[in-house]
């Protein structure tokens, strides 16, 4: 061994030993390269990011009712001398997450399939877990140490730096961070049950929120199945449901041996407090009834075809085919140069065919080329731009004449549209006898698979169905 590295091995193990420190929790040494301080002002700069990121939603009295709840079992966590500081995020998406030194996010988009404080208070608890077992912060340390072991190997032993060595090098990186997925998410459990059960909430709180989790996983696979999409994944650490999962059973029945003789459920106080909150998309970001979507601050509305699906993301807003072989995108130019025609033509190329026309009183310009249609629509100095793609020819004529209606669809919206917009909110009704998952999904509006949203907001997916006098959630 030369002595260069044998330098560089005795650095990388006196820093292994001057990186341990007590885990709060298990009272055992893990490799850290952080102290409390710093993790706590890794925390707040990350929590700047995530709040420009993401909204705080706007409602004052849900904000404290989440606190209340999080700063009672933050009381009784391992790490109770943190201040711990607890958020609802306004986004649909269905996540909660913590951050190192003791912030907790929320969103309303799992809020909305919750059906209790406990459950609500098992979330937090297992963000709580994260945070008082320094999770964050033991990966964090793991990512440094693995850099600078590459970093220090690349200065003093020269030789080793070449692609091979980095390739090498990543690939054992990635064993060291690799165990940071279900052994972690576990023993958020383990910890969130605990403090479930020392706060006086039912432990097996935790399994049914893990049963709602799976149960979003699997509704997802369907609608991803009717996209022609990958279906999404929470945590993705649960290959089964919960109920049969030993691990996660046993994480979670270790605090069984913690006397609670009235678990307190609050199922009625948390549907009182979260009647009223959005469901899906906000406001701000525009809004889709029956596949139009319609934006209050631009001011304007698209009709998408009728059976295709309708995406409205942070990023972007389209939609897909139902044998998803043809896509439609939409998208803002806030200062397009040129005339209409012009600007297709930057777009889509000199060989483009381009056509000028009137959308509803606005001057634009159609453009096609292969299997693409472009419509630039031109109003108050900025450009809206709709396009329409397909996978094939003859995929692109069969769609045509939609993708041609939906950028003919462009209209701007009269003051009194615009005040009509409203978000979809949760709002509470007592079901009566005969009422069916089936029949209130007719009057809904959440479309084609209203039904399945229904039964999962109401913790009864997949076959359950309303119970008379039962205290239930509706979308309006």
């Amino acid at each position: 061994m030369s002595r260069s590295l044998s330098s560089l091995l005795a650095g990388i193990a006196a820093l292994a030993l001057a990186g341990c420190a007590q885990n709060p929790v298990t009272g055992q040494q893990d490799f850290v390269m952080m102290s409390e301080a710093q993790e706590i002002s890794l925390g707040r700069q990350a929590d700047a990011d995530v709040r420009k990121q993401y909204k705080v939603y706007p409602n004052p009295v849900l904000q404290a009712y989440v606190d209340r709840v999080g700063q009672d079992l933050a009381k009784h966590s391992h790490r109770n001398n943190l201040r711990y500081r607890f958020t609802v995020l306004d986004s649909p998406e269905i996540n909660a997450f913590a951050l190192p030194g003791g912030y907790v996010y929320i969103t309303r988009g799992i809020m909305a399939y919750l059906n209790s404080e406990a459950e609500m208070a098992a979330v937090l608890g297992h963000e709580i877990g994260h945070v008082t077992a320094r999770h964050g912060v033991r990966q964090q340390s793991a990512s440094q140490a693995a850099n600078l072991g590459i970093q220090l190997a690349s200065i003093l032993v020269p030789e080793l730096n070449n692609q091979a060595f980095h390739d090498v090098s990543n690939l054992l990186g990635g064993a060291l961070l690799s165990g940071y997925g279900r052994e972690h998410e576990l023993e958020s459990d383990r910890l969130g049950a605990q403090y479930l059960a020392r706060t006086e909430y039912d432990p097996q709180a935790m399994i049914r929120v893990v049963g709602v989790l799976k149960n979003q996983e699997l509704f997802d696979a369907e609608i991803a199945k009717q996209e022609g999409r990958e279906p999404r994944r929470y945590h993705g650490t649960f290959a089964t449901h919960p109920d049969n999962d030993t691990r996660l059973q046993q994480v979670v029945g270790e605090a069984g041996t913690l006397t609670v003789a009235n678990p307190a459920e609050n199922r009625e106080e948390y549907l009182r407090q979260t009647a009223g909150l959005t469901f899906g998309d906000s406001v701000d970001e525009g809004v889709v009834r029956d596949n139009r979507f319609m934006h209050r601050d631009l001011a304007i509305t698209l009709a998408f075809p009728s059976e295709w699906s309708v995406k409205n993301l942070p990023t972007q807003l389209l939609a897909i085919s139902p044998g998803n072989d043809a896509l439609l995108q939409f998208g803002l130019d806030p200062k397009p140069a040129g005339t209409a025609v012009e600007y297709v033509r930057s777009k889509l190329g000199r060989n483009a065919r381009i056509a000028t026309m009137q959308i509803h009183g606005h001057t634009a310009a159609l453009g096609e080329i292969d299997h693409t249609l472009l419509g630039v629509v031109y109003d108050a100095g900025r450009a809206f731009l709709i396009k329409g793609s397909a996978k094939s020819a003859q995929a692109f004529a069969a769609h045509r004449t939609a993708l041609e209606a939906t950028i003919r669809s462009f209209k701007t919206l009269s003051a009194e549209e615009r005040e009509k917009i409203k978000p979809l909110t949760l709002q509470l009704v007592t079901a009566k006898e005969g009422d069916t998952y089936a029949a209130l999904a007719r009057r809904s509006p959440l479309g084609r698979n209203a039904e399945k949203y229904l039964r999962l907001i109401n913790a009864q997916y997949p076959q359950g169905e309303p119970v008379a006098g039962q205290l239930m959630k509706v979308v309006e």
